[in-house]
């Protein structure tokens, strides 16, 4: 009996040092774990910002930062850009900022990973610029390295005029995702669109004379909007599965051609439409004045412009090349690339 008791023992002694080592084990991984504190630290530093996504790809870096200076130029609120581009393209950025006026600016680079693409973009000849791998950053918001409720995505040929917090204030209507700027919206607006023959409705976007768009049962002469200025909802974004919403319609017009960038806005301005018609919430006019790069030629007056808070100069006349209009409006926010290797397209730079 004594044996068995000592036996006993021997097992409740080695049941316990199992104990104490599980135990040891179980505090020692929780020790060396990531500590949740420095997210959240993270998070409630860049909440009362106001966070910017821009897109800055190499040709066109110059647009970028002219953005981004008009910005940061004309509000005293915290402004937190972040710079989505190509992994070639960082070191390039990060020089252009720090070398410059904007080294005081708060942000940070993101990379893009083109290969989310495959399978969904065609190679189109007509505009091919409108396929470039960066016009589709902004179907994937919700997948960059950002955490905020409320973000607003920017296009690199805007220049801001008005105080970008009161773009940021606006309000929301309940359960929608993003407010965009319908195209009909200013009548001096639709006296550029007259005398350039853009199109401001679905029609110009997608082909009806396929089923697919039929079936969706939009009124071909419905308002568009514009994708290259908008507030987004994050957490309705994800909540409406937004993004897979837009990729089924990359993939579907990969398949059947349901629209092409032959059309009005290229490929990625139909998926946003499908998406959000009649799903969003309308921007003030003066928060989104464009079709500035449409024509060398038409022009909006000069006091419309001085009243005009966000200038878009959409289309193929940017102002960084030559010819484009209201040249002087873009030039003040424009910040020469220390690296030289972007440099403005005049008339008297031949040499």
């Amino acid at each position: 009996a004594s044996s068995c008791v000592a036996v006993n023992h021997v097992l409740l002694l080695l049941l316990l040092l199992m104990l104490c080592l599980l135990l040891h084990n179980t505090l020692l991984r929780a020790s060396t774990r990531p500590k949740l504190s420095a997210p959240a630290v993270r998070v409630s530093e860049v909440d009362n910002v106001i966070p910017i996504i821009i897109c800055a790809s190499e040709e066109r870096m110059g647009g970028t930062m002219a953005t981004i200076n008009s910005i940061h130029s004309n509000t005293d609120a915290s402004v937190f850009f972040y710079i989505v581009t190509f992994r070639d393209a960082v070191k390039l950025t990060r020089q252009y900022i720090e070398k410059t006026k904007l080294r005081g600016i708060r942000y940070k680079i993101l990379e893009f990973n083109p290969m989310v693409l495959r399978g969904k973009v065609k190679p189109d000849s007509s505009r091919p610029e409108l396929l470039h791998p960066l016009n589709f950053v902004r179907f994937y918001i919700p997948l960059l390295d950002i955490n905020h409720k409320r973000v607003i995505y920017l296009d690199d040929d805007v220049i801001v005029q008005g105080d970008i917090e009161e773009l940021y204030n606006m309000k929301l209507k309940p359960g929608h995702a993003a407010a965009f700027a319908t195209d009909c919206d200013l009548p001096s607006t639709h006296e550029m669109v007259r005398s350039i023959g853009m199109q401001t409705t679905y029609m110009g976007f997608l082909d009806y004379r396929k089923q697919e768009v039929r079936d969706l049962g939009i009124n071909p002469r419905d308002c568009s909007f514009n994708p290259g200025v908008f507030v987004a909802d994050l957490s309705e974004w994800k909540k409406q599965k937004i993004t897979k919403q837009l990729e089924r319609w990359m993939e579907e017009n990969f398949r059947q051609n349901i629209y092409s960038s032959a059309m009005a806005g290229g490929v990625a301005t139909p998926p946003m439409l499908i998406v959000f018609h009649d799903k969003y919430t309308t921007l003030d006019p003066l928060w989104h004045v464009r079709h500035l790069g449409w024509s060398p030629d038409a022009r909006y007056s000069e006091s419309f412009l001085q009243e005009a808070r966000l200038l878009h100069w959409n289309g193929p006349f940017k102002p960084w090349n030559y010819p484009a209009v209201h040249l002087d409006l873009w030039e003040r926010w424009f910040i020469p690339d220390p690296s030289e290797r972007f440099s403005l397209v005049r008339p008297d730079s031949e040499s």
